[in-house]
C-alpha cells in the first residue's frame, strides 16, 4: 500500500483565499494557488493587476489581509520574531526588477555577503562558493569589479547568483528583464532557462512569453487581482479559455 503524502510534500507554496488591500483598493482577490517542488510557474496578465503583489507576499515583501500562505508546511504570515522572518527568507531567492545590489561592494562580495551574516559561514568558504556561483552565471571575470561598472544584463546576473548563494529551495522573480535594454535580456533568460533545468522551484512574474511557452510548467493569468486561469503553455498559448486571456495574447500578438 502507498503511504500518504501530506501537502507540504508535494506542495513548495500553497495560498489560500489569500486577499490584499491598499486602504479601499482590493489588489488581491481569494487567491487559490499552489506549488509543487520542481515546477516553474510563470504569472503574467495586464499592468496592475496584482502580479508583483501576490509574488511579494510569498517571502513577506508584502503583508495579507487575509487569507494564508505556506511554504514547506510552515505559515508565511504567522507572528515571528526579525531573525526568524529573515531565517525564512533566506530559504526564498527574490530576484528584483532594479536588481539591488550593494554599489559600495564588490560582484563577489555581494554574492558572498548574506551567507556570512545569515548563516555564519566562513568568509573563505564563502568567497570560493561566490565565485563557483559567478561561473555559473558567466561572471566569473567580474569577481572584483564593482555594480556600477557592469552592464544591466550583468548585474542581474550578479544578482541571481546571490539568491542562489542562500541555497534556496525556491527562486522568486519579479519582473526580472524588464529594466533591460533587449539585447541583455536573452543572457538573463539563459541563466534562468537552466536553473528551470536543474528542477529548481520558481515562480516568475514576467512579460517574456517566449520564455513561459519554452519553460514554464503552467502559467497562471492574473487579471484584477485574481487568477482567472491555469493552463500548460501549450493550453495558454493555443486556447486560452477566458476571454480576457484571449485578449492579452491577441494584443501581444498585433
Amino acid at each position: 500500500m502507498t503511504p500518504s503524502v501530506s501537502p507540504q510534500d508535494v506542495n513548495a507554496i500553497r495560498i489560500s483565499k489569500v486577499s490584499k488591500q491598499y486602504g479601499d483598493y482590493q489588489v488581491l482577490k481569494e487567491i487559490d494557488a499552489q506549488v509543487a517542488r520542481g515546477e516553474v510557474v510563470v504569472i503574467c496578465g495586464p499592468s496592475g493587476s496584482g502580479k508583483s503583489t501576490l509574488i511579494r507576499t510569498i517571502n513577506r515583501l508584502e503583508e495579507i489581509n487575509s487569507g494564508a500562505i505556506s511554504f514547506d508546511g510552515q505559515n508565511i504570515h504567522a507572528p515571528m520574531k526579525t531573525r526568524e522572518l529573515n531565517q525564512l527568507r533566506s530559504r526564498i531567492g527574490f530576484v528584483f526588477q532594479n536588481f539591488n545590489l550593494f554599489p559600495h561592494l564588490s560582484v563577489v562580495e555581494n554574492v558572498s555577503m548574506s551567507p556570512v551574516r545569515v548563516k555564519g559561514i566562513a568568509r573563505d568558504i564563502a568567497h570560493d562558493k561566490a565565485l563557483l556561483l559567478l561561473d555559473r552565471v558567466g561572471l566569473v571575470d567580474k569577481a572584483n569589479a564593482y555594480p556600477g561598472q557592469l552592464s544591466g544584463g550583468q548585474q542581474q546576473r550578479v544578482a541571481i547568483a546571490r539568491a542562489l548563494a542562500m541555497e534556496p529551495p525556491v527562486m522568486l522573480f519579479d519582473e526580472p528583464t524588464s529594466a533591460l535594454d533587449p539585447e541583455m535580456v536573452g543572457e538573463v533568460l539563459a541563466v534562468m532557462k537552466s536553473l528551470a533545468a536543474d528542477g529548481m522551484t520558481m515562480l516568475c512574474v514576467t512579460h517574456e512569453m517566449g520564455f513561459a511557452r519554452d519553460v514554464a510548467d503552467r502559467i497562471w493569468f492574473i487579471d484584477a487581482g485574481q487568477i482567472i486561469e491555469m493552463a500548460t503553455p501549450e493550453e495558454f498559448f493555443t486556447n486560452p479559455r477566458h476571454p480576457r486571456a484571449q485578449r492579452f495574447l491577441a494584443d501581444l500578438r498585433h
